[in-house]
């Protein structure tokens, strides 16, 4: 049982690169009204003023959708903008520290890379999800280790958390993964890198509903 009924369906994050000059605010109401269910900040720039108040906006945004907005590496920013929890990689905070500083309720997940020992250490550490990846040549980390499929098979019989598979996911790719037991995908290119965003969020999200319906 996950701690969370979001953790399911279109998991989209942001890049301030992408969006065709569309403000991130709308660029993130779009995606929301494709139904995205979760939401990253990721930014890694060096302006703490502009980031707290783009968290801030989109933590009210994702909250009006009924949607989680998670902050990418960042657990200070995530408590100061009232966001639903953080996402730790390989370098970031421990879970323990961020679970300490952001309380039981707060939304915690670790990336595992190719490594289903990870996984099982971030379950036993008390994450809420963890994140296999790169499944498919990535735009946005190229250099990102390959994972397969089978990780996602063998985490799932393992592991009791939600699983987000993630790394050059599209809507003409995505389907095998949740196949193989992804709870989430996500996606930073197929979704931000697009002309019209809510339309390929519908199109992911579709994805999912397929998952739902009786065969």
């Amino acid at each position: 049982m996950t701690r969370d009924d979001r953790l399911h369906g279109l998991y989209a994050i942001t890049d301030p690169k992408l969006g065709g000059g569309l403000p991130l605010p709308q660029q993130v109401e779009q995606a929301l009204q494709g139904g995205a269910r979760v939401i990253q900040y990721r930014d890694k720039g060096d302006d703490p003023v502009r980031r707290l108040a783009e968290a801030r906006t989109l933590a009210g945004r994702c909250h009006r959708h009924n949607a989680l907005l998670l902050i990418n590496d960042d657990v200070a920013l995530a408590l100061a903008s009232g966001a639903d929890g953080v996402h730790l990689g390989r370098n970031d905070a421990d879970i323990e520290q961020a679970r300490a500083q952001l309380g039981e309720r707060a939304i915690i997940g670790v990336s595992c890379y190719n490594q289903l020992q990870l996984a099982q250490q971030a379950s036993a550490a008390g994450a809420d999800y963890v994140a296999f990846g790169r499944f498919f040549p990535s735009q946005t980390k190229p250099g990102a280790v390959q994972a397969e499929p089978l990780l996602l098979h063998q985490a799932r019989h393992e592991i009791a958390l939600p699983l987000v598979a993630i790394g050059g996911i599209t809507p003409e790719n995505g389907r095998p993964l949740i196949d193989a037991g992804a709870d989430m995908l996500a996606v930073i290119h197929a979704i931000f890198g697009q002309p019209d965003i809510k339309i390929v969020c519908q199109a992911f999200q579709s994805l999912f509903q397929a998952e739902d319906s009786p065969t």
